[in-house]
């Protein structure tokens, strides 16, 4: 969709989000457009299964060499793949028995619908989703040559594994799938680039690693501090949960989380959010339009035209709405607009005649001070243009 381009607003028109989701990413992008946002799909990781690797059909086989005493099930998706896999080597009906006759714990309400989806009913779900809860719940107990069955989740957990060992259990791990890089590289090269410039408003995660993927794909560009700044500052960080959201937490950013870990409530949680966080009244005469993100709303109804506008001509508009009247010189709208990136003042007066093409009936908002600058018109007509 082109600049300028008129639509009817919702809930999220003007805002760009990316996406860095590979499972469901489809599902995620829609609920995302039908509100009106633009979307960068940009996956940042790929799982790769394990159904026929020798590594998962070898731990199932340990797991059925003697009674299991503990079953961790740490992903819905894993612990699915692992049960599809036994069940074509022949190992399905006495894999589900041996995790019934132990006791389970599961990660989280999709692990713990997964495991029900079987049979088995779990001994203990941590609310938080977090697998230092299983671990502790576990170092309670005696573990002295126990048995215990961890199922992974795209990487090892060398943390609860050597732990456990520690107190005595053996641990057989269980591989059901990895994550590896994306197979293109390029759009998440991209979405980094884009965020670093400031034309992402909002990134949305479902996993841990697809975040550590992202900034290194941002670091290998050579954005990952502009990147960061970005996160801790005006790009908002959605994650599926806590968990997820932790790579973020310790490099300083500060991402939100829905209540319950599922797209539906991440879609809702950035529909209630991001709308409060970039909405600019512009005074036009006797009426007022919204600029929310990239789009200038031509009323206050949810349902009003919209105008998109390019994101640098978004940036000079609401430079100008933050001081209605005022004059702001090319100095000032160059340092706020395009911040460290060697543009001149053509550069300005090129996105203001973009502004002000889009803005088709009210570009006379937009007015030229000689030799100073530009200002917001808070007249409704004449003026200099």
């Amino acid at each position: 969709m082109k600049a300028g381009t008129r639509e009817t607003a919702a809930e999220l028109t003007g805002f760009t989000v990316g996406v860095t989701a590979a499972r469901r990413r489809e599902e995620l992008t829609a609920l995302l457009r039908r509100r009106g946002a633009r979307v960068m799909e940009a996956p940042a990781l790929r799982i790769v299964p394990l159904e026929d690797d020798a590594a998962l059909r070898a731990a199932t086989e340990r797991c059925l060499a003697a009674p299991l005493d503990y079953v961790v099930a740490t992903t819905g998706v894993g612990w699915r793949g692992w049960m599809s896999a036994a069940e074509g080597w022949g190992y399905g009906a006495a894999l589900t028995a041996a995790c019934r006759d132990a006791e389970v714990l599961s990660r989280g309400p999709k692990a713990t619908g997964a495991v029900r989806a079987c049979g088995t009913t779990e001994t203990y779900s941590p609310a938080s989703e977090a697998v230092d809860e299983l671990r502790t719940w576990l170092l309670a107990r005696d573990l002295r040559g126990r048995r215990v069955a961890v199922q992974e989740h795209g990487a090892p957990l060398p943390g609860l594994a050597a732990a456990l060992r520690e107190r005595g259990a053996e641990v057989v791990e269980v591989p059901v799938y990895r994550w590896a890089p994306p197979q293109d590289p390029e759009p998440v090269r991209r979405l980094a680039e884009a965020t670093a410039r400031g034309d992402v408003h909002a990134l949305l995660f479902t996993s841990a690693p697809a975040i550590t993927s992202f900034l290194e794909h941002a670091e290998a560009a050579g954005r990952y501090d502009t990147v960061l700044e970005r996160l801790r500052t005006d790009v908002l960080a959605l994650c599926v949960g806590p968990v997820c959201a932790r790579p973020l937490l310790e490099v300083g950013a500060e991402p939100v989380w829905p209540g319950r870990g599922r797209l539906g409530a991440m879609v809702h949680l950035l529909t209630a959010t991001l709308p409060g966080r970039d909405r600019h009244p512009v005074p036009a005469g006797d009426r007022t339009l919204i600029l929310q993100g990239n789009a200038l709303l031509l009323g206050d109804d949810p349902r009003a035209e919209a105008v998109w506008l390019t994101p640098g001509s978004a940036r000079v508009l609401r430079a100008l709405a933050e001081r209605p009247g005022w004059v702001v010189g090319r100095p000032e709208l160059l340092r706020r607009v395009w911040p460290g990136r060697g543009a001149d003042e053509h550069a300005v007066e090129a996105a203001v005649t973009r502004l002000r093409a889009a803005l088709g009936p009210y570009a006379n908002l937009v007015r030229t001070v000689p030799k100073r600058g530009y200002r917001l018109a808070t007249e409704p007509d004449g003026g200099t243009r």
